[in-house]
């Protein structure tokens, strides 16, 4: 049976799996970075930690095949992540200077902090969320990012965002027809809103 069900604490190693295994532009991620903990401590571990209620996992047969992290108020989350969890949890990396991807990940970590991300005043909310091939095309995804729509209309949150690669081709119509509008975006990038 394949259903979606609310974090629990204790999903965080199988979380970061979905994460590694879906982090280039929807496929495997691993080897890309010399460290491959680098994703899901960036991506998907400080929302589980910080708004752990936002968080919803797709279960089959006990194993997490996908899920959607968020939080209700971006700003507060960046300096939040700025302040407090990537001094502890991004210097156990060190500083590549060869890989170019690992520098810019990094340095994106590194320089995240409120008013960075244009979209968190008029969308402050933002999501991501992931699924292994095995459940994409069968509605979870619509159904992941409804969970997590309805759960942020009952905290009275005005407007979700989020930004998927625009090399991620399987991702963007998939967020046209679920409503979500493009936003203006940086080279490289595709941001979506949505008025809740």
């Amino acid at each position: 049976m394949t259903r979606i069900r609310a974090f629990h604490p204790g999903d965080e190693g199988a979380l970061a799996d979905v994460c590694l295994r879906t982090a280039d532009a929807g496929a495997d991620a691993t080897g890309v970075l010399t460290d491959d903990r680098i994703w899901a401590e960036i991506f998907v571990l400080p929302y589980v930690a910080r708004e752990p209620r936002l968080a919803f996992a797709v279960e089959m047969s006990g194993r997490v095949l996908g899920y959607v992290v968020a939080t209700s108020d971006t700003e507060a989350f960046e300096d939040w992540f700025r302040d407090e969890w990537w001094p502890v949890h991004g210097a156990r990396f060190p500083r590549p200077g060869g890989n170019p991807r690992e520098i810019e990940i990094l340095a994106y970590a590194d320089g995240r902090r409120s008013g960075r991300e244009p979209y968190g005043r008029t969308y402050p909310a933002h999501l991501h969320i992931d699924l292994l091939p095995e459940l994409q095309g069968q509605g979870w995804g619509r159904r992941l990012i409804q969970t997590i729509v309805d759960e942020l209309r009952e905290r009275d949150v005005s407007g979700l965002h989020l930004v998927a690669g625009s090399d991620n081709l399987g991702a963007l119509p998939f967020y046209d027809r679920l409503g979500f509008s493009r936003l203006p975006s940086p080279e490289g990038v595709q941001a979506f809103g949505l008025t809740l």
